[in-house]
């Protein structure tokens, strides 16, 4: 019995053996040979390229996952394949960032892996391949994951076969994908157990939304647990069944145009993460969002809410992310996050908020990034604060001022803090917040010497510290101990020197950006630094003399390059290499420009202006260039300018003396914006075939010798966009050129949102390029470094003009100068004038004008320089408003006029002899409307911006001009500047 029961016992161990060995065989040999030869055949027309995600922030890393993929292996244990147990065919294939770079074919023979249920090729290149129909027989799919494949094109009906499908991501590039109403709605009526749903950045635009296209989501399964729509382009209204889904958590709709129906929700959601921002919704907050108990996270962020910010908020005590910056709240900041004591990060930054930053704000132990930038928060910081794990503080552009509490500069965990733009004063405590990758302390009151401990952040990637009251001497050697600096900004230091006191070659290995300005810099000829990776170097408004030194001349990886405003006499032979923008106007430079830039390649931006430059205009400039803006105003720069231009976006050759023919190839600059060639001796009549450049802003063609008639041409888009249109100063003839000025569409349109102190100028350079002009007022040149978007003038005087003044002047709305003196125009002065009512300046002096003086000119509330003299109007002056204040100068030479502020009185008119010829040299003052006001006001504006921009705002300016700022926006931001610039501006 023994003996057979210990038989049985081996025979067992024998099956069990051979079944364990049977089944090994099996699980080692498990794939499906047709889904084996389907997957090596789909290697086969993609290629690995890392490249085309480097930038990728989802893809930290990028797999070659297919490398693994060779003909005789078991295909389930290639990487991102997984294969059913029993039968072998795939049933899950994870591609996501593969870094796959190919077409995808509608015959590839992915499409025969027909049992696959999780399917993952998110951030490959599939080329713009449309997304194929095919997907549709993977019916057995839960998971489908196609987002940012770069596929395009509209999104195949089939996909709603997928009636399995729990999680589904489509999200798209810049809208690459679109749907079909009938696609959409198909897919969410077959898909009854999705769980997650992200759709971001596919073309949602076609669904009208009439219906109210969001209601959709409220006929959901109530599975579903994440809805994501970013960037869809979807219209509708938010309404509570929406928020009511039973499951759902998270609810992404941001950056679509979306309203909020919202009433008290009287249902429990589970919500915790709700994204809106970016939807353009109006109003105050709704007070049902403090019904949304478990939000851990809420964004309102750019919109247009308005009020004050609930105390109800405090209600959501699980929020650990909130944020409604870039809004329009304003008021106090609620003392309510005592009990918002899990809070981790907060924007409020870009609002209208005022006062003191609350009490409760300084106690949330868990705040690690706190954004309250560009308010109008004032006072001092506190002293202490409960702060643990604060990494990230921006306070920048505010009203704060005090001293700077010695914790900020001591939280152990701070990387990022930004200050700049405030009112802090004093000097600045040592520093021991070693962790700073970031620190902006610019354009505060501080004072004093640098801190020591400054030059040990050996983690600072950016440092700015200009100001205007720092005293000692600042050895600039000392910042190449940090080695890790890629930006650094310093102003109004005392005494910056840059020339070491050691031989020591001093390297800054990573720094990227320099800038010094203001300074009193000694030592620039000798010093000896080296900066292997330095692009951007800006050393303006420092006094600078003599040649270029040899170690700017050495900096081979330079592309801008800023020597503007100093007393530069010499740049040698620059090795020019990758150079895309100089900048050397206001110096002393007297070099001949004709070989000037023949070895610079890359130059996209030239000024060259207020220098002693020499010579012909250099062809090489405009032979294969990648030129974009020049300047060469005011030189000593003669000949005829070439045949031939590239597409430039500027040029300003005003103040030289050049002659001849205008080029016609300007015509050919499709993106001109500013095209200045006033104050030369080009001879020719006026340049028509200019007309049909869309983007020209500025024309100016004043001080040559052109002349003839302006052809009345008929077109319904000529210069569109023009704001300055000057051609005084010349010969032409024949009647005003009606048709140009009935044309000029943006003369007429006045933008509701117009920053008064917004600048004309492009943006191809890190710091952009402010457009520059000048303006010849009383026979005196005023040079203007900026032109704000505000100054729209139009100066036709001082040529042979004949015939009366259009009507069609008075439908340009936006002008701010009109002047037509020294011309022989004859007839009424046009009532329809009296609609001209942002105009500050009219001038129709010294032509032959006649009849009333329009009572409606009275309506020009803004009108601050008034010259009607020698004309023949005759009546009496109209009384009121403006019109009080003008004095005898505006009306002499008119024979007929009586009333005040003359001393003819309108019932006794004395006859009077016609005036002499002589009468006409009585008055003369070539652009006197504006540019008087502008040339006392830019001075003014222009230095009390930059005491703001270098000091803070002052408090003499906040009491003169109503405490209101303009504040620096964040993108997208919308708003209307609360102050003109015009306010600044004065009359001689």
């Amino acid at each position: 019995m023994g003996y057979l029961m210990l038989l049985v016992l081996r025979v067992v161990l024998c099956v069990s053996m051979f079944m364990m060995f049977h089944f090994a065989c099996l699980s080692s040999h498990l794939c499906h040979s047709q889904d084996s030869s389907a997957l090596l055949h789909f290697k086969t027309q993609f290629i690995f390229n890392p490249s085309f995600f480097e930038y990728s922030d989802e893809c930290s890393h990028v797999y070659p996952k297919m490398n693994t993929w060779e003909n005789g292996t078991d295909c389930c244990s290639w990487m991102g394949v997984t294969c059913n147990s029993v039968s072998g065919h795939v049933i899950g294939l994870d591609l996501s960032c593969g870094a796959l770079v190919g077409n995808m074919d509608p015959n590839s023979t992915l499409f025969h892996l027909t049992h696959l249920q999780t399917l993952s090729l998110a951030f490959n290149s599939f080329n713009y391949s449309p997304l194929s129909s095919q997907f549709g027989r993977f019916v057995s799919l839960t998971h489908l994951n196609l987002s940012h494949c770069e596929f395009i094109g509209e999104i195949p009906s089939q996909i709603s076969h997928l009636s399995k499908l729990q999680s589904l991501d489509l999200s798209s590039f810049y809208h690459g994908l679109m749907w079909e109403e009938t696609t959409l709605m198909r897919l969410l009526q077959n898909t009854t157990y999705l769980r997650e749903i992200v759709l971001d950045e596919t073309d949602m635009s076609s669904i009208v939304p009439t219906t109210n296209p969001l209601s959709f989501i409220a006929n959901l399964s109530s599975t579903l647990v994440t809805l994501s729509l970013f960037y869809t382009r979807i219209r509708g209204s938010l309404t509570n069944d929406i928020l009511c889904l039973p499951n759902l958590q998270h609810l992404i709709l941001s950056k679509n145009e979306l309203s909020l129906h919202l009433s008290e929700l009287s249902c429990t959601t589970s919500l915790s993460v709700l994204d809106l921002s970016n939807c353009g919704i109006q109003g105050p907050i709704s007070s049902s969002f403090s019904n949304l108990t478990y939000l851990t996270s809420l964004n309102l962020a750019y919109n247009q809410l308005n009020g004050s910010i609930p105390s109800s908020l405090s209600n959501l005590q699980h929020l650990i992310h909130l944020d409604l910056s870039s809004n329009e709240f304003s008021g106090q900041i609620p003392n309510v996050f005592d009990r918002l004591t899990n809070l981790q990060s907060l924007g409020l930054s870009d609002n209208n908020f005022q006062r003191k930053l609350p009490s409760s704000l300084f106690a949330l132990t868990q705040l690690s990034t706190l954004y309250c930038s560009y308010n109008e928060i004032e006072g001092p910081l506190p002293d202490k604060v409960a702060f643990l794990n604060l990494t990230q503080l921006y306070l920048q552009g505010n009203l704060l001022n005090g001293t700077i509490p010695e914790w900020v500069l001591s939280l152990k965990s701070l990387r990022y803090l930004d200050l700049s733009n405030n009112r802090f004063r004093g000097h600045i405590s040592e520093i021991t917040s070693y962790s700073l990758k970031y620190l902006d302390m610019c354009n505060n009151e501080l004072q004093g010497n640098f801190p020591e401990s400054i030059f040990h952040l050996v983690n600072l990637t950016d440092l700015c510290l200009s100001s205007d009251n720092w005293s000692g001497i600042v050895h600039f050697a000392l910042f190449s101990k940090l080695q890790n600096l890629e930006y650094l900004y310093l102003s109004g230091c005392t005494s910056l020197l840059l020339k070491s006191e050691t031989s020591v070659n001093h390297t800054f290995s990573n720094l990227k950006t320099l800038q010094l300005l203001s300074s009193n810099i000694t030592g620039w000829l000798e010093f000896s630094g080296k900066f292997p990776n330095l692009y951007y170097l800006e050393l303006s408004s420092n006094s600078l003399q003599g040649k270029v030194p040899e170690w700017i001349h050495g900096m081979d990886s330079l592309t801008y390059l800023n020597l503007s405003h100093n007393n530069v006499t010499l740049m040698d032979h620059f090795p020019w290499y990758r150079l895309e923008y100089l900048d050397l106007s206001f110096n002393s430079m007297a070099d001949d420009i004709s070989s000037f830039f023949c070895n610079a390649t890359f130059l996209e931006g030239i000024n060259l202006s207020h220098n002693k430059f020499t010579g012909i205009f250099p062809q090489c400039l405009v032979n294969g260039s990648l030129l974009k803006d020049l300047d060469l105003q005011m030189n000593k720069l003669h000949g005829t300018l070439p045949d031939t231009f590239p597409d430039l976006l500027t040029l300003n050759l005003n103040g030289n003396n050049f002659k001849g023919l205008l080029p016609k190839s300007l015509s050919n600059c499709s993106i001109l914006m500013d095209l200045d060639l006033g104050n030369n001796q080009f001879e020719d009549t006026f340049p028509n075939w200019l007309q049909y450049i869309s983007n020209l802003e500025i024309l100016v063609l004043r001080g040559n010798k052109l002349y003839g008639q302006i052809s009345n041409l008929e077109s319904e888009n000529i210069f569109p966009n023009l704001i300055i249109f000057d051609i005084s100063c010349n010969n032409f003839s024949g009647s005003l050129p009606k048709a140009y000025i009935q044309n000029f569409r943006a003369m007429k349109i006045v933008d509701d949102v117009q920053s008064s102190l917004s600048y004309i100028g492009t943006n191809w350079y890190p710091s952009g390029y402010d457009i520059s002009m000048v303006a010849t007022i009383k026979r005196v040149s005023l040079t203007f470094t900026k032109i704000p978007k505000a100054f729209v003038i139009m100066d036709l005087s001082e040529n042979k003009f004949e015939g009366e003044i259009p009507d069609v002047i008075g439908e340009l709305h936006r002008l701010k100068s009109l002047n037509l003196s020294y011309n022989n125009l004859i007839g009424p002065i046009p009532h329809s004038l009296g609609n001209l009512t942002n105009l500050e300046s009219l001038d129709l002096s010294s032509n032959m004008l006649d009849g009333n003086i329009p009572a409606e000119l009275t309506n020009l509330n803004s009108l601050e320089v008034l010259n009607l003299s020698n004309n023949h109007l005759e009546g009496s002056i109209p009384q009121g408003k403006q019109f009080d204040t003008f004095s005898n100068d505006s009306y002499e030479g008119n024979i007929g006029l009586c009333g005040l502020p003359l001393s003819i009185q309108c019932n006794n008119v004395p006859l009077q002899q016609c005036p002499s010829s002589e009468a006409k040299d009585k008055f003369g003052f070539g652009w006197k409307p504006v540019a008087i006001g502008y040339a006392c006001g830019m001075v003014l504006g222009i230095g009390l911006g930059y005491c703001v921009f270098s000091i803070g705002k002052p408090e003499w300016l906040v009491v003169l001009f109503g405490g209101k700022r303009t504040k620096r926006r964040s993108r997208g931001n919308r708003r209307r500047a609360r102050t003109t610039l015009f306010q600044l501006f004065v009359v001689m």
